[in-house]
């Protein structure tokens, strides 16, 4: 135990406590806790949509949360939401990617995988790339910024030269 958090033996956070911290959002660090079960926010003043707060939390099996807020995902991403006076716990958080009643999610080469409650990621495999998962390779950088700064220069040069006939002109 340290501080508010329950750690493993190497540091890997499991619990959070951050009930009664006047939290609106739990903030940009509140990605380091991805590895947390379980996550108390009760008694803060939450914002209701927290569904893409908790992107990348894949782990997280109960998190209690303040009676006006709902569970991130609603009642699909969770096995069970029960609520109390002051707080909701949500429990169990479903995996989309078996639960999801459309087998083709993801494009053809690509494949599901969950990315926290509600939410999916498609993930191309190795090789491929772009929409679809349907491009070999990796994107072509060089090529694509050698072109982008190319018609920018070229741009560039022509409106330096008529604005500055028209400056002589003047």
């Amino acid at each position: 135990m340290k501080g508010r958090c329950c750690m493993n033996e190497k540091g890997t956070i499991l619990g959070l406590d951050l009930q009664n911290c006047s939290l609106k959002d739990p903030g940009p660090n509140f990605t380091q806790a991805l590895t947390a079960v379980i996550i108390d926010l009760q008694a803060n003043p939450l914002k209701d949509n927290l569904t893409n707060t908790f992107r990348g939390f894949t782990l997280l099996q109960t998190l209690i949360l303040p009676q006006d807020a709902t569970c991130p995902g609603g009642i699909n991403a969770w096995e069970s939401i029960t609520s109390y006076v002051d707080n909701q716990i949500c429990q169990g958080q479903k995996d989309l990617c078996n639960s999801t009643r459309i087998p083709e999610m993801c494009p053809e080469n690509g494949s599901c995988a969950p990315d926290g409650p509600g939410l999916l990621k498609c993930v191309c495999p190795d090789g491929f790339q772009g929409y679809k998962c349907i491009r070999q390779g990796s994107f072509p950088m060089l090529m694509f910024f050698g072109i982008l700064g190319s018609i920018t220069l070229c741009i560039s040069i022509l409106l330096w030269g008529t604005q500055r006939q028209k400056a002589k002109a003047s």
